[in-house]
């Protein structure tokens, strides 16, 4: 004998099942991202009108400092993008580590607060995690435009060269018919 079970059990369990899903996919999506110690937009300004950019580059590319979109791993932390490692990096600075000179603390700017370190640990990471090609640094673009310059003059220099010594035959091979 084989029993069947009412529909409007089934029809109630997936009522109750796909919300309950929903709610908890969604609470661990939210509780697996890092929430920010501070505001990005203050950050940006911040890093923007203090000494940072000196050091990092005006678009976190590095430079004299290590390259902070993507974030450099130093080696000194399992995680770069930590919270507390980038407000303590912030505050006490760095010496010699991974290859760099010295960091001095708050960036050598005196005047920022707790909250403007958190604010700027915040801008680092929220630029982190936007995805897509990374702009280059000042540095590296000015090298990279010289390099496929000087490609494209080469190559023409080349094309021209292979064009007139074909014209030079042409015009040889008219002269002789004549």
């Amino acid at each position: 004998m084989h029993l069947r079970r009412p529909r409007w059990l089934t029809a109630s369990a997936i009522a109750f099942l796909v919300p309950t899903l929903l709610v908890g996919f969604a609470t661990a999506a939210l509780a697996a991202t890092t929430a920010l110690p501070g505001d990005p937009t203050k950050g940006q300004t911040l890093y923007s009108s203090s000494t940072c950019s000196t050091c990092h580059g005006p678009s976190l590319g590095g430079g004299i400092g290590p390259a902070l979109h993507p974030i450099k791993k130093l080696g000194d932390a399992k995680d770069p993008l930590d919270p507390q490692y980038l407000i303590s990096t912030i505050t006490a600075g760095k010496n010699g580590v991974g290859g760099y000179g010295a960091m001095p603390a708050k960036g050598g700017d005196s005047k920022l607060k707790d909250q403007d370190i958190k604010d700027l640990a915040a801008f680092i990471i929220k630029q982190n995690q936007i995805t897509g090609p990374v702009p280059l640094a000042p540095g590296p673009l000015a090298i990279s435009t010289i390099e496929w310059v000087t490609v494209g003059i080469l190559a023409m220099l080349a094309l021209t060269y292979v064009l007139s010594r074909y014209n030079m035959r042409w015009i040889a091979r008219k002269s002789g018919h004549r």
